[in-house]
């Protein structure tokens, strides 16, 4: 077999280790690829939205597998909200000191966290009935007395559109003040197509409002709305002839509960079909209750992740790699629950990736947190600091099929958290603050 090289440095495969296909069979190596932003980036100097120059950084986690650890005392350079820089201080090329500069006085900087399972559209509140949890009733007998989910469907269809944006906008901005900047939020609180519909304009809404991005993904089956408790296939039936149609374009992904009591493997999977009938690409709740046939449906069809995942073997984490399926693992809704957490050390070792989320809702996980999320991982879940941090960057980008972002490296998207502390393990040793020095979303300063 020819061996491959780089058509501009001439250096061979396995001199550089990896190299990028483009047009017509041409290739080029990561250090050329880096070598052309740069100067596609010098074409003009002028300053822009999004140019900016961070020196004094104590540590920064980037991330890229091809670094042994984080960059010490180092800086980044970031031009038209992409990293055009990034490495030791020391080495950063004078042509970037006209940048507008911000000294970090060496704090830790990391990638803005990607929180890749939330709920936050939704009106009411649950209070009362995680006293009554904490009390000792069951979630099932909450659920039996018109509490849990329906509850939070019956405030949120009664909700008018603008207190609802209210609301959502409020959460979400508490979300990027923690430095969260890309969001996944589902519908599932209206379970008829208008009110699935408004929630999901709402989400649209947010990603207007907020330097925020928005990941929109229709969970109609979230549920069997207590209308159609008689007639479930029904219901299925006003999913795919209806709301579909209605919401498809509003959404990237379709998502189902696919667990004891709420929607069954063939139930799921006539959804998710629908679903990719009408573009939208399939991840899934799975196995959070039980042992139910979620996580092996969610490797039969592709599914882009499967989320709870709190009940897991070993041989079931080999479906899930073996597929690609990203496993969005939710430790605020255990904590909260007062359940096991997900087996986050068995899917890593069976080389499932991992991501961690909020699971932001108001009945099992009102969190808004991703730094409070990365403290759960290493304090409830046995991660080290490094693989939460990991999971609630990187993990969270792959969750969402964002290939750029998650972590910092030449040519990604200029999102980071700028940490007003020196050591990232700050994040999990004191988990009662947040850290948040600055927010950088496509390399603008945002907060702080």
């Amino acid at each position: 077999m020819a061996r491959r090289f780089c058509n501009f440095c001439g250096k061979t495969e396995d001199e550089v280790g990896h190299l990028l296909a483009g047009h017509r069979g041409v290739a080029i190596c990561d250090e050329c690829a880096r070598l052309a932003v740069e100067i596609a980036g010098e074409q003009d100097l002028s300053r822009s939205a999004g140019d900016l120059l961070l020196v004094g950084l104590g540590s920064i986690i980037t991330n890229d597998p091809r670094l042994d650890g984080p960059i010490v005392d180092g800086a980044i350079a970031l031009r038209g909200g992409r990293v055009i820089w990034i490495g030791p201080e020391r080495e950063l090329p004078s042509r970037y000191r006209e940048l507008a500069t911000v000294d970090c006085g060496g704090r830790a900087a990391l990638p803005g966290f990607v929180d890749a399972h939330t709920h936050l559209v939704f009106a009411g509140d649950r209070a009362g009935e995680f006293e009554r949890r904490m009390g000792g009733e069951s979630y099932a007998d909450i659920m039996a007395g018109g509490g849990g989910i329906g509850a939070t469907v019956r405030a949120t269809r009664a909700a008018e559109a603008p207190d609802l944006l209210e609301a959502s906008l409020a959460r979400a901005d508490r979300m990027l003040s923690l430095g969260t900047t890309t969001v996944e939020i589902k519908s599932g609180y209206g379970l008829e197509t208008v009110t699935e519909r408004m929630m999901l304009e709402v989400a649209a809404e947010i990603g207007n409002r907020l330097p925020i991005d928005v990941v929109p993904t229709f969970l109609g089956a979230h549920a069997v709305p207590e209308e159609y408790r008689l007639d479930r296939d029904a219901y299925l039936w006003l999913i795919e002839e209806e709301m579909l149609p209605a919401v498809a374009p509003l959404a990237v992904y379709c998502d189902v509960f696919c667990d004891a009591g709420v929607f069954s493997v063939d139930e799921a999977r006539r959804v998710l079909a629908a679903g990719r009938r009408h573009g939208l690409r399939p991840r899934l709740h799975a196995n959070q209750l039980g042992d139910t046939g979620g996580l092996e449906l969610a490797a039969e069809i592709g599914a882009v992740s499967a989320d709870h995942l709190e009940h897991v073997t070993a041989s079931q984490a080999s479906f899930l790699a073996d597929a690609g399926v990203v496993a969005v693992l939710l430790p605020g809704a255990s904590l909260s629950m007062r359940t096991a957490q997900a087996p986050a050390r068995v899917l890593l070792d069976g080389g499932v990736p991992i991501a961690l989320a909020t699971d932001c809702n108001p009945g099992t996980s009102n969190i808004e947190s991703m730094q409070f999320i990365v403290a759960l991982g290493v304090l409830e879940m046995g991660l080290t600091v490094e693989e939460s941090i990991w999971a609630a960057t990187r993990g969270g980008a792959l969750a969402l099929e964002e290939p750029d972002k998650g972590w910092l490296r030449v040519g990604s998207v200029a999102d980071l958290v700028v940490l007003d502390t020196s050591h990232p393990a700050d994040l999990a040793y004191r988990p009662d603050r947040s850290f948040t020095w600055k927010v950088i979303k496509d390399g603008r300063v945002v907060v702080g």
